[in-house]
């Protein structure tokens, strides 16, 4: 689930297997000057990430409350939002349209956020970054570990830069699962079973949960 890909992004959370070798086949290496600013994007992204989880002095919606800023700062939320709805984009009316992306970012930290702090003692290390196509799109390759000694969680994180020059997290795929395709295929059962406006409910009382 990609939402479930943006509690790893933001604390490495959510994933109950580990990932295969990243190692298993050769890829080609992203430019320096490009593959490095990636890097180090998602590695600064997941260092803020631990430093609101160990802090003694937040409590759960001051957590809810710094993940909501680092989400609406740091990834392509409206296109990853898109993305999960786009075969009905087009059967909504724009009101529930705005409606829908007005709930995502909140509905994203309120489902996962009571579930980040048991992995406030993990680190996260950068493997490798390779170029996806030719639009400056990275695949950033990072390993996540704990303390309590659980097997490392693999991870791609897909980092595309704006014409601003800022990086933003686009996509997350563990285990060779692509989150967003599997979140997408969640909500277009929910949609067809329930309706899209029970969709808007359902993300709205998340937040009550």
């Amino acid at each position: 689930m990609v939402i479930r890909a943006i509690a790893i992004l933001l604390a490495s959370a959510a994933v109950a297997t580990s990932a295969p070798g990243l190692a298993a086949a050769a890829a080609p290496t992203a430019p320096a000057d490009n593959g490095k600013a990636a890097g180090a994007f998602i590695s600064d992204l997941a260092q803020r990430a631990y430093g609101v989880l160990r802090d003694k002095s937040n409590d759960r919606n001051a957590v809810r409350s710094q993940f909501r800023a680092l989400l609406k700062e740091n990834f392509a939320i409206t296109d990853i939002g898109n993305r999960l709805i786009r075969r009905h984009v087009r059967t909504i009316s724009k009101q529930q349209y705005q409606a829908y992306q007005a709930a995502f970012p909140d509905y994203v930290v309120d489902t996962y956020t009571d579930n980040l702090f048991e992995f406030a003692d993990s680190e996260l290390r950068i493997v490798r970054t390779v170029p996806r196509g030719t639009r400056g799109t990275i695949d950033v390759y990072a390993r996540v570990t704990r303390k309590n000694g659980a097997q490392p969680i693999d991870s791609i994180w897909t980092v595309k830069k704006t014409e601003s020059g800022k990086y933003l997290v686009d996509n997350l795929t563990v285990a060779g699962v692509n989150l967003s395709l599997t979140q997408e295929a969640d909500f277009t059962a929910y949609i067809q079973k329930n309706g899209f406006d029970a969709l808007l409910q359902f993300m709205k009382d998340r937040k009550s949960a």
